[in-house]
């Protein structure tokens, strides 16, 4: 017979054991305590950045059987789902959209854990203490972004709605190598990426895979950058700063890969990874030069030729992207799921919902039909 639970709501990863946070976790670097207390601690998120921790736990007899990473937002930018029109329709209603509830990694549009719990039972505590928690401070919403399957369908078995993305994926069929890999492609296909790849070559760049304690302080500084640099083109400030990374450095440092290209003995280039026992992860990237072609190598082909040679399953290469299927990425559906507190702007919501769900399988026909693999 299990004993009385207790829910626990935290500021700050500070107070809880990282230890006992990761046995709930699992391996992907996005959940663990390192990364998300490193948010924290380096200003990231917390104080006027939008993104206050309101972290959830679920204990019995003060031992940790259930978390849940939760945030009270006041706006929607790095969530990288978007409910923007969602929060002007409330708006127009005379309602207060913000502040709301969100369970995610900050961010990081990145599937994974987010229920951090051991049995379905404590899954569903986990999703009724969130909904009384939202009730409790009046918000408009609870948002739950990019959780696994098995997360989804318990969080919709209370009554959130699901909603429908795209991303594309990479994934391993065991491949020998990269030119093997690059035999299953269409002859259009494969033509365009060994011309895109001898651009690069000829323009004398040349690459390195750096990996943990291999990578130096310059390396991140260098990466850090070039990580500036692509927001400033974008014309947006980082969400994150040059401490975040040098933290996660020393804390997930055998989980972190970082992609370097050079020229004439200057690095110009350089993406970066992480990587948990299957799965690799394209996260962020910039150049200091152009050079045709220099993007899909730093950051797809560079991490392909890694992957194959680690074994690991699947590449993610983030949020969006349709250039991504020429180069071998097929897409993939995620969800996220909604609840709402009123109960005519939820329904509205989910009227909206059945018709988007509904064009986002028909886009996915449509892409997969495009695909660049041989039909033998």
């Amino acid at each position: 017979m299990k004993t009385e639970a207790q829910i626990e709501i935290i500021s700050s990863l500070s107070e809880v054991d990282a230890a006992a946070w990761d046995a709930l976790a699992g391996p992907q670097p996005f959940v663990r305590h390192a990364f998300l207390h490193a948010l924290e601690t380096t200003g990231c998120v917390g104080g006027d950045t939008g993104w206050l921790p309101r972290h959830l736990l679920l204990k019995r007899e003060d031992a940790l059987v259930g978390a849940l990473p939760l945030y009270l937002r006041y706006d929607s930018y790095g969530e990288f789902v978007f409910d923007f029109a969602w929060a002007d329709a409330y708006a127009r209603a005379g309602g207060q959209y913000y502040p709301k509830l969100l369970t995610a990694i900050p961010f990081t549009p990145v599937p994974g854990r987010r229920l951090l719990a051991h049995t379905d039972d404590d899954r569903f505590f986990l999703i009724d203490a969130a909904l009384a928690f939202a009730k409790e401070l009046g918000v408009s919403s609870w948002h739950c972004l990019f959780p696994l399957e098995e997360d989804a369908r318990l969080l919709e078995a209370r009554g959130l709605m699901p909603r429908q993305g795209v991303q594309f994926h990479w994934r391993n069929a065991g491949y020998a190598s990269f030119d093997a890999y690059l035999m299953t492609m269409n002859h259009d296909k494969r033509k365009k990426i060994k011309q895109e790849r001898r651009r690069v070559r000829d323009a004398g760049v040349s690459f390195v895979h750096r990996v943990g304690a291999e990578i130096t302080e310059a390396d991140w500084r260098f990466f850090f950058a070039c990580y500036q640099r692509t927001y400033r083109t974008h014309r947006s400030p980082p969400y994150m700063n040059l401490a975040f990374f040098l933290d996660i450095a020393l804390r997930l440092r055998d989980q972190l890969l970082l992609v370097i290209g050079y020229l004439a003995g200057e690095p110009i280039s350089v993406a970066l990874n992480l990587f948990d026992g299957g799965r690799l992860y394209g996260r962020y990237w910039g150049a200091t030069q152009f050079v045709s072609g220099l993007h899909f190598e730093t950051c797809y082909y560079q991490a392909l030729e890694f992957a194959i040679a680690r074994g690991f399953q699947v590449f993610e290469g983030g949020a969006q992207g349709e250039h991504k299927l020429a180069r071998g990425l097929l897409p993939v559906t995620t969800t996220s799921l909604h609840w709402l507190a009123d109960t005519e702007f939820s329904r509205a919501v989910g009227n909206f919902l059945v018709r988007e769900t509904h064009g986002v399988a028909q886009y996915v026909d449509e892409l997969n039909e495009s695909s660049p693999f041989r039909a033998d």
